[in-house]
């Protein structure tokens, strides 16, 4: 596996976006950005793995998220995680492809259909679509919301949520991937690494369930597309992935099956693979395998 080298990013804000990058600098950028609630660890062996499929690979934080800033005025509407996209992209050499999960393909939705910043290659949106399934959204919101003051005992308590959580995934052997997307605070406690105030009232991701800004901003994409689904998310169900093709006629689409919403911690091997061969239509002749058809 490459070693990674520390990235930062200042945003317009003049928040500090702290990454990590693998690869050749002088290689096709990929920016990998992760979902609320989650920091760059949750691609897995995602970057490692383009980076040595040729591509230069690069996980970031986002605002509030692991190691980068938190907003001092708690701003975390999702247009803001999309200016922050912007300022990242502006800092690559040239236009990167953005694979975003959730939260981040939504950044990435404006960023391609509305935003004024500098061009993507490509947009990877993984299991997010304009429409969100309302009740996949509420169990989502519930489930960070449950601890995100109070915290955990330890991560063997942790372990159990997430078990619970979600039932479709092994429980893994050890904490070791769960110790990098909870600190240990003071207190004793093992907290999420996030922002509490993500989900503030005035300007936090709960806008994120208006739909209509991110439709409208789909039917601008006019660059290359690929949609991955996990087969057994509760967020993205067929209807709702169909309506993005629709909208998105030159789309293509891929759904993973035995995974859920978290589709690069479910099943990382046939999602790295699935944006792996995204990729590599980018660099050579037109045409993919990939179907368009949900199922």
């Amino acid at each position: 596996m490459p070693d990674a080298t520390e990235r930062s990013f200042v945003t317009r804000s003049g928040l500090v976006i702290r990454g990590e990058a693998w690869g050749d600098p002088t290689a096709p950028p990929v920016l990998l950005v992760h979902g609320g609630g989650q920091t760059r660890m949750s691609w897995g062996r995602t970057a490692a793995e383009l980076a040595e499929r040729g591509w230069y690979a690069i996980a970031y934080d986002q605002r509030g998220h692991g190691g980068s800033d938190r907003s001092p005025d708690a701003s975390y509407d999702v247009g803001r995680f999309a200016e922050d996209l912007a300022d990242v992209i502006a800092g690559c050499d040239r236009p990167p492809v953005v694979v975003g999960a959730s939260l981040g393909g939504l950044a990435g939705l404006l960023v391609g259909g509305e935003i004024d910043a500098p061009p993507m290659a490509a947009l990877v949106l993984v299991d997010i679509t304009p429409r969100q399934e309302t009740a996949g959204v509420a169990r989502i919101v519930d489930f960070m919301l449950d601890r995100a003051v109070e915290g955990y005992s330890s991560l063997d308590e942790a372990a159990e949520a997430i078990a619970a959580y979600q039932p479709h995934r092994a429980r893994p052997t050890d904490h070791a991937g769960l110790r990098k997307n909870l600190r240990l605070d003071p207190d004793g406690r093992w907290r999420w690494h996030w922002d509490p105030e993500l989900f503030n009232q005035g300007s936090g991701l709960r806008s994120a369930s208006v739909h209509g800004r991110f439709t409208a901003a789909a039917s601008q994409l006019r660059l290359p597309v690929l949609l991955v689904r996990g087969r057994l998310s509760d967020l993205v169900s067929p209807e709702t992935a169909q309506e993005f093709l629709d909208a998105v006629p030159h789309a293509r689409f891929v759904d993973v099956s035995d995974a859920g919403h978290m589709v690069a911690g479910d099943r990382n091997d046939r999602f790295t693979d699935a944006v792996a061969d995204f990729l590599g239509t980018l660099l050579d002749a037109p045409g993919t395998s990939v179907p368009r058809t949900p199922t």
